[in-house]
């Protein structure tokens, strides 16, 4: 089966939890843990990034996910077709580098 840059999707977790008290923390953290068990990656702090293979797989982990938010920050869920992705202009330290797509297309 041939996949489409317009059918690949990334799903891209962007938060803002406060972390003022122990109890705050701990709800960030484990947050964070929990995206990672869902097999998202770090782009930043707060930014997580994950591949799927279309749609309905982006909706399956905004559902998860949904159950995991704590009641205090503001989560957003962003989807954006693997074309989109191949624009983004990314500068480490000054320096510009290219992203690079997930290893895991080259099972596909």
């Amino acid at each position: 089966m041939q996949y489409s840059g317009y059918r690949l999707l990334w799903l891209q977790v962007l938060f803002d939890l406060p972390v003022v008290n122990k109890e705050q923390r701990k709800r960030a953290s484990d947050f964070r843990n929990n995206l990672l068990d869902l097999g998202f990656s770090m782009a930043q702090f707060s930014v997580y990034m994950r591949h799927c293979k279309g749609r309905e797989e982006a909706e399956t982990f905004i559902k998860k996910i949904e159950k995991y938010m704590p009641d205090q920050g503001t989560v957003h869920m962003l989807v954006i077709t693997d074309k989109q992705y191949e624009s983004i202009k990314t500068f480490y330290c000054g320096t510009k580098s290219r992203l690079k797509s997930p290893d895991q297309l080259l099972l596909f």
